[in-house]
C-alpha cells in the first residue's frame, strides 16, 4: 500500500442504514475499497476472501457478537479492529479494548470523529511516521529475536506477529530499556491517553506481549512488573 486510502475496509453491522452511512462517509473521505457485512457469517466469508486491512465492527449482531468475532479474526490475523457500538458502558469499552481492539466508538458519533480515529488506527498499523524516518532496531531477548521493522517475534517454534498495540508498547519499553516506564507513558504510546480507565486493558496487553516474547510468560525474565510504578524491559541485546 502506498497510502492510507489504499486500505480495504470491512464494515460489519446489521443496520442497513448505518452501513450505507458509514460507507458514504468513508468514500467521501477517499477510501475507495469499502465492503460490508450484515452478520457474523457474512463477515467471516468476506474476511477470508477479501482480506481487509481494517474492520469496523458492531458488538451486537444477529448471529453472534462482535467481541467473539474479533477474537476469531485475531486468531489468524493482526488486522486492526475498531468497534462502532451502541453499547457505551465502560465495561463494554474496556472489554473490547482488553480483547485487543484498536479503538471503540459509541453511537451516535460524529462523522469526523470516525474518520480521525480510523486514520489514527491505520497510521499506527501501516504507516507509522517513525518507521518511514529510520530503520527500527532488531534485538534479542535470550533465544527470542524481535524485529521492530516488521513487527515480528521469532522463536524456536516459528514467527509471531505483534498487534499494533503490542508493537507500540514494546517499542516504548525498548526505547527506555533498563528503565522503568510508567503506566501513563505506556498508555499514551498505545492509546494516546493516560492510564486512568485503561489499567485492566494495559495489563491484558502486557500479558499477551509476554506470551510472545517470554519463554515462560508466568515467570517473566525480560518484561518485568515494577509494582506501583510501571514496567521495565531488561536483557535486550541489539544485533
Amino acid at each position: 500500500m502506498e497510502n492510507i486510502f489504499d486500505c480495504k475496509l470491512l464494515i460489519v453491522d446489521d443496520e442497513p442504514e448505518l452501513r450505507r452511512m458509514v460507507n458514504e462517509i468513508l468514500r467521501r473521505e477517499g477510501f475507495a475499497k469499502v465492503i460490508s457485512a450484515a452478520d457474523c457469517q457474512q463477515a467471516r466469508e468476506l474476511f477470508t476472501s477479501e482480506k481487509p486491512e481494517a474492520v469496523i465492527l458492531d458488538v451486537s449482531l444477529p448471529d453472534g457478537d462482535g467481541f467473539s468475532l474479533m477474537c476469531e479474526f485475531r486468531a489468524v490475523s493482526a488486522v486492526p479492529v475498531l468497534f462502532l457500538s451502541a453499547r457505551d458502558e465502560d465495561e463494554n469499552r474496556l472489554l473490547g479494548l482488553g480483547l485487543g481492539a484498536d479503538d471503540y466508538i459509541t453511537k451516535p458519533f460524529l462523522p469526523r470523529e470516525l474518520i480521525l480515529r480510523l486514520r489514527a488506527v491505520l497510521n499506527r498499523a501501516y504507516f507509522p511516521v517513525v518507521l518511514k524516518q529510520m530503520e527500527k532496531p532488531i534485538f534479542r531477548l535470550g533465544e527470542i529475536e524481535v524485529d521492530l521493522n516488521s513487527g515480528s517475534v521469532t522463536t524456536n517454534k516459528g514467527q509471531l506477529t505483534l498487534t499494533a498495540k503490542e508493537f507500540a508498547l514494546l517499542e516504548k519499553l525498548y526505547e527506555n530499556r533498563g528503565n522503568i516506564v510508567t503506566g501513563d507513558s505506556l498508555c499514551r504510546a498505545a492509546w494516546g491517553d493516560d492510564l486512568y480507565g485503561y489499567e485492566n486493558t494495559l495489563m491484558v496487553h502486557i500479558r499477551r506481549l509476554r506470551e510472545k516474547i517470554e519463554q515462560e510468560p508466568s515467570a517473566p525474565r525480560y518484561l518485568l512488573t515494577v509494582r506501583g510504578l510501571g514496567y521495565k524491559l531488561t536483557g535486550a541485546d541489539s544485533k
